[in-house]
């Protein structure tokens, strides 16, 4: 079975690890990057805001950093890119993408309210718009709905990357590079699957079942 990696303890990648080995893959969750050697892939999950002065600006609103992960996501981006090994970005994994590739972020959205994730709320739901050909059109439709839980977005756009999917208030929610095998989104599709499947959502299952079916 295709080996993931992820950068973290089991125990802090827990929903994920069960998203992916209900997909049929074998999630590899470590706080030690040596350890995606051997992996077919690199997924990128959701946590805290990416450092700022790694696209270059001050503190705007960024919070709750995570100085270690940043440094080995990062270097784990470069070495899957290297191998031509596939990348799915979910939520801050998105965001390490375009910036690890040269892009940047909006460390406050305008619209914050709409996206993130609140103590009396948990996750917000909004509509997502795919963009025609694009690898959500083909799994999910024009327009759909999904849980959101950031307050920060991408933007600019790295080079080489395209958006794909968008919020009703222009958010990017979704990029990807198909000639590198980069994918990915800005919500989180392992809280949209088995035990945590919500009615009000479309199923997360498809998009791990695609970026699998790249390894």
């Amino acid at each position: 079975m295709a080996k993931v990696f992820l950068y973290g303890a089991r125990d802090q990648r827990a929903n994920y690890c069960q998203a992916l080995e209900a997909c049929g893959a074998v999630p590899v969750p470590s706080l030690d990057i040596e350890d995606a050697h051997g992996c077919g892939g690199l997924l990128l999950a959701g946590g805290g805001d990416i450092l700022p002065g790694r696209y270059g600006q001050g503190n705007q609103g960024s919070k709750n950093f995570e100085p270690e992960r940043d440094e080995a996501e990062f270097r784990l981006v470069e070495r899957f890119l290297a191998a031509g090994k596939p990348i799915l970005g979910i939520c801050r994994g998105l965001q390490v993408l375009n910036v690890a590739l040269g892009g940047g972020l909006v460390q406050d959205l305008p619209t914050a309210g709409a996206h993130a994730w609140e103590e009396s709320t948990g996750d917000k739901r909004h509509l997502v718009r795919a963009h025609p050909g694009g690898f959500l059109y083909a799994l999910y439709g024009e327009e759909f709905p999904v849980n959101s839980a950031h307050h920060q977005g991408a933007g600019p756009i790295a080079p080489g990357l395209s958006v794909c999917a968008q919020a009703e208030d222009g958010v990017c929610e979704a990029l990807s590079c198909p000639g590198k095998g980069l994918y990915a989104v800005q919500w989180h599709p392992e809280r949209m699957m088995l035990s945590r499947a919500r009615p009000d959502t479309v199923d997360g299952r498809p998009l791990f079942e695609f970026f699998l079916g790249l390894l």
